[in-house]
């Protein structure tokens, strides 16, 4: 198979990917997401529901990413799943970039940044919450664009959905533990006198 064929199959596969599980994952999220535009639109917030930027997409052409002006739950995020289904965004990509930015215009980022879609999550947005002082976006963005693929993808999904449910998870065991006192552990008859 020659580099033309493999590179078109693997698009192909990515963006089949992108349409099955970016569609059923804004299906099941549909409903969050108008019960969030609707609390925001009841606080009549400055700027109105959804924020708007402009981004850079496949062969640099610009597009308009709109988003709930939420990050309770992630909505913010999921919101931009119509995105992915239009083709906008993959799933997993690089960082998108805004027109004119810095980080497109580096030595070497130019050509394989032109090539990829931008991503909803990707290895520079996973990694970058593990606080490791290496873990540069630009360097990871470059690092998924020459090593992508099905299961690379699956596993930044994976991970992309195993940590905020972890610390949300978390988050819910605390709030149900209960809180001891000092004397809620002490025997019957137990006396600081004595």
């Amino acid at each position: 198979m020659d580099a033309a064929r493999l590179f078109t199959s693997r698009v192909t596969a990515k963006r089949v990917l992108d349409l099955l599980i970016g569609s059923a994952l804004l299906a099941l999220a549909a409903p969050a997401l108008v019960a969030g535009a609707l609390a925001l639109a009841v606080k009549r917030r400055p700027g109105g529901v959804l924020e708007r930027r402009t981004l850079t997409g496949l062969h640099g052409r610009p597009f308009e990413l709109r988003s709930l002006r939420t990050r309770g739950l992630r909505l913010d995020v999921l919101s931009r799943l119509p995105h992915v289904v239009r083709g906008d965004l993959s799933l997993v990509g690089p960082t998108p970039l805004a027109p004119g930015d810095p980080g497109a215009g580096r030595a070497g980022s130019g050509h394989w940044r032109q090539e990829l879609r931008p991503g909803l999550t990707g290895l520079a947005q996973v990694r970058a919450r593990s606080g490791m002082p290496w873990d540069e976006p630009d360097l990871l963005d470059q690092h998924y664009a020459e090593h992508r693929g099905t299961v690379l993808d699956l596993v930044i999904l994976a991970e992309s959905v195993h940590r905020p449910l972890r610390a949300a998870l978390r988050g819910l065991a605390r709030r149900g533990k209960a809180r001891l006192s000092d004397t809620d552990h002490r025997l019957p008859g137990y006396s600081v006198a004595e």
